[in-house]
Order: C-alpha cells, then structure tokens, then sequence
C-alpha cells in the first residue's frame, strides 16, 4: 500500500466519521425535540464523534479501517437509541426522526457540492498548490461519500432508516408489528441494499453531480 493511498484511506475514514456523526447527531435532535431524549441523554446530540464511537466502536472504528486496509470499500455503521413507546405513540415524529439522519448527509452534500462548484468556476482549484488540491479532494470525498450515505439510509426496508420513514404512511403500532416480524430478517436486507446499491448509487451520483457541479 502506497503513502497516496493511506492518506487518501485516512481522508475517507475522517469524512466517514464526520458524516455519521452529523447523521445520527440529527436523528438525536430531532429526537429529542419530538419528546424522545433517549439518544440525547447518551450524549448523541453532539458532534463529537465520541459518543457515537463509544455506542458503536465496532461499527465506527474496527469495521471501517478494516475494510480500507484489506483494499475494499470502505464499510461501518452507527446508531441512535429511541424509545419503541414514543415511536408507537408518535409515528410521524418518529418517522422525521428516521428521516433527519438521510438529510443530513444530503445536507453535507449540497454544501460540498456548492464549494466545488465556486472552487472550478473561479479557478480556486487550478493553482499547485498541495494544500488546494488536499482541499478539493476532502470535498470530493464529501460529496461522493454523503450521497451514498443519504440514499444506502433510505432504503424503504430493515435496518435502512426508510423503513423508519414509513411511520409518515402508517401507525406506529402497524409498524413496529411489522418491525418485530421481520427484524430475523435484517440481515437478509443488509445484504439486498448492498446488492441494489450498485446499481442505483451510480446514476443518482452523476444526476446530483450535473446538478450541483455541472458536470458527471
């Protein structure tokens, strides 16, 4: 393994940090400002990646640099505890729970994209600089990475976070019976939304990269 390809591995483990925390601190949020502090009073309302490490040290730690050293993509998760109670008793705030953490990764990629954007048209990125061209390498990771975060989560079934989205469309009762009946199962849907990923994460990338960046 080269020097590049350690700094570039380290880069991708940062931003993965980074990223997964800014989701599940939004699934906390959210959370918390819809009645459930379960996550909140665990710390997970936070940026630092602490928490979310100390919940998670496998997912967050073991798993990614793993994966990156044995030359594969880059794999790992996280998690934000809630009360089942409050999701059956308040499916839609449970369901926007579900949702913030998806958006929050799709709000880290719009604010890459925008600084990629004005770094290409105003020629910020053309100079030799090695720190500039650092800079517009972690914002490419951003971008990329926050996209495949954003719709990996929204997979409408278990473990994804679109199936917790569901609760906008049914009760929250309906839903953790369903929950419960298929939860034997999740690994089956893990590997199925690692199968469909390949083949939905490519065009959704270059839509957004025309969109934001002109350009695939």
């Amino acid at each position: 393994m080269t020097s590049e390809l350690l700094v570039t591995g380290f880069l991708r483990y940062v931003v993965f940090l980074f990223s997964t925390t800014c989701h599940e601190a939004a699934h906390a949020w959210v959370a918390h400002r819809g009645g459930d502090s379960t996550a909140y009073e665990g710390g997970q309302v936070s940026l630092s990646p602490w928490p979310h490490i100390r919940r998670e040290p496998f997912g967050m730690v073991v798993l990614p640099l793993l994966s990156l050293l044995l030359g594969g993509g880059m794999v790992g998760w996280a998690s934000a505890p809630y009360n089942p109670v409050w999701q059956r008793n308040f499916p839609k705030r449970a369901a926007l729970m579900a949702l913030a953490g998806p958006l929050a990764n799709f709000t880290l990629v719009i604010l890459s994209g925008v600084a990629l954007r004005i770094g290409g048209t105003t020629g910020f990125f053309s100079g030799d600089s090695e720190v500039i061209h650092g800079v517009e390498v972690i914002l490419g990771i951003f971008f990329q990475l926050n996209v495949l975060l954003g719709i990996f989560n929204l997979l409408p079934f278990p473990p994804f976070d679109g199936f917790g989205v569901l609760g906008f469309f049914t009760g929250g009762g309906r839903l953790e019976s369903m929950r419960m009946q298929i939860r034997q199962y999740s690994m089956i849907g893990l590997i199925l939304g690692w199968q469909l990923i390949r083949y939905i994460y490519p065009p959704v990338l270059d839509f957004v990269a025309k969109v934001l960046l002109g350009s695939a």
